[in-house]
C-alpha cells in the first residue's frame, strides 16, 4: 500500500489543494463584485478598477472577500472541487439516466460512438500492421501516409468529415465513429508493427527449420509475441477514440453526448457544467483503459507471460 495507494493519494491531494487555492485569484474579480454588492468593505481601487487589475492583485488587495466568495459563485471562472463534485452527483444520481440532464445518458451516447470507432480503428490498424510486416512495398507506401495523417489537427478535419458524410446521407453515430477510428488506428498500426517483429532471428530460424509456412509462423509465433504490444496500443487507441468522438460531437450539432454537453455549457457560461462533463469523460476514459488492462492481465497470465 505504501508503494501504490499512498503515493497516488498524496499526488491527488496535492492537485486538489493547488486547484482549491487557484480558485481564489481566478475568481477574484467576481468575488470583489459580489462583496461590494453585499455591502462588504473592499478596496476602493479594486472596486472601481477590478477589470484592469490582475487577478492576483485583486486577491492580494482584498483577501477577505476574495476567499469568502471564491467558492460560492454560480458561474465561476474556475469552479471549486466541491462544486464539480456536486454537479457530477446531481447529474448522475438525482436525475433519471434517460434524462437530457443526466451525464449517464450523455456518456452512453458518446460511449457507443467511441466503441464503434475503436473497433473500426483497431481492426484497420491490425490489418495494416499485418500487411506492413509481410510486404515491404506496403511498409514503404502505407506507413508514411499513416504518419502524415496524424499531423493534421483533428479539430480542423473533423468538421470536414462530418459535413462530407452528411452530404452523402450518412448521419447519426457513423460520422462520429469515423473520427474516432481516424485517431485510434495509428497507435495500433505502430504498436502491432513492432509487436509482429518482436520475435528474434533465432526463433524465426527455428520455425523455418521445422518447415513452417508464413501463415503458420504468423499464428504460432508473431501473433502470440505481439500480445503485450496489442494491449498497450489498445489502451492508447481507446482514449484517442473517446477524444475523437467528443471532438466530432462539437461541429455536428449533436443534442446528446459529452461534446454536446460541453458546447451547451460554453454557450450559456455554465463553467461548472463544463468541468463536470470533462471529469465524466475522464472517468469514462479511465474505466475503458482499466477494462483493457484487466483483459491484458488475464490474457498474459493465461499465456504464461506474467504471473
Amino acid at each position: 500500500m505504501r508503494q501504490t495507494t499512498l503515493p497516488v493519494l498524496g499526488v491527488l491531494a496535492a492537485l486538489v489543494l493547488i486547484w482549491t487555492l487557484a480558485c481564489i485569484p481566478m475568481n477574484a474579480a467576481q468575488s470583489v463584485l459580489d462583496a461590494s454588492r453585499a455591502g462588504e468593505t473592499v478596496s476602493p481601487e479594486a472596486a472601481s478598477e477590478r477589470r484592469g487589475m490582475s487577478a492576483l492583485a485583486l486577491a492580494l488587495r482584498n483577501p477577505g472577500p476574495a476567499i469568502a466568495h471564491a467558492y460560492t459563485q454560480g458561474r465561476p471562472r474556475l469552479p471549486a472541487p466541491h462544486q464539480v463534485a456536486g454537479a457530477l452527483w446531481q447529474s448522475t444520481a438525482t436525475v433519471a439516466p434517460t434524462s437530457a440532464q443526466s451525464l449517464i445518458h450523455h456518456g452512453w451516447v458518446t460511449l457507443s460512438a467511441t466503441l464503434l470507432g475503436f473497433a473500426i480503428g483497431a481492426g484497420l490498424g491490425i490489418a495494416l500492421a499485418v500487411g506492413i510486416v509481410h510486404f515491404r512495398v506496403m511498409e514503404m507506401s502505407v506507413m508514411p501516409w499513416a504518419i502524415v495523417s496524424q499531423t493534421v489537427p483533428i479539430i480542423a478535419i473533423a468538421p470536414m468529415i462530418v459535413v462530407v458524410l452528411y452530404a452523402i446521407g450518412i448521419e447519426g453515430i457513423l460520422p462520429k465513429a469515423v473520427i474516432a477510428a481516424y485517431l485510434s488506428f495509428f497507435p495500433v498500426v505502430v504498436g502491432m508493427s513492432k509487436g509482429f517483429r518482436s520475435p528474434d532471428a533465432m526463433q524465426l530460424d527455428l520455425l523455418r527449420t521445422y518447415g513452417a509456412s508464413r501463415p503458420q509462423t504468423f499464428w504460432k509465433l508473431r501473433l502470440p509475441a505481439s500480445t503485450p504490444y496489442l494491449f498497450a496500443s489498445l489502451k492508447i487507441a481507446v482514449a484517442a477514440a473517446l477524444i475523437g468522438t467528443i471532438v466530432a460531437e462539437l461541429p455536428s450539432g449533436a443534442q446528446a453526448g459529452f461534446g454536446a454537453r460541453l458546447l451547451a455549457g460554453s454557450y450559456y457560461g455554465q463553467t461548472v457544467q463544463i468541468w463536470a462533463a470533462l471529469f465524466a469523460a475522464a472517468i469514462l476514459a479511465a474505466g475503458l483503459v482499466g477494462l483493457i488492462g484487466g483483459l491484458e492481465r488475464k490474457s498474459l497470465a493465461r499465456m504464461g507471460m506474467r504471473p
